[in-house]
């Protein structure tokens, strides 16, 4: 049965469709849309390691 539910969500989640969403980041002390990031600004933000203080903690 729960095999039958998961096959049926799986189809179900096949026609989901959604919207694009702006992503907003601090650039230089003002928040500005990464789609208005030139080439080089772009690359930057993948390259971004964020902050997770669970892990910092751990390296004390």
């Amino acid at each position: 049965m729960l095999e039958k539910r998961l096959e049926e969500l799986k189809r179900r989640l096949e026609t989901v469709k959604g919207e694009k969403c702006e992503v907003w980041t601090r650039v230089m002390g003002y928040h500005r849309p990464v789609s208005e990031f030139n080439k080089g600004k772009k690359s930057e933000f993948k390259e971004r390691v964020y902050f997770e203080e669970d892990i910092a903690l751990k390296r004390l």
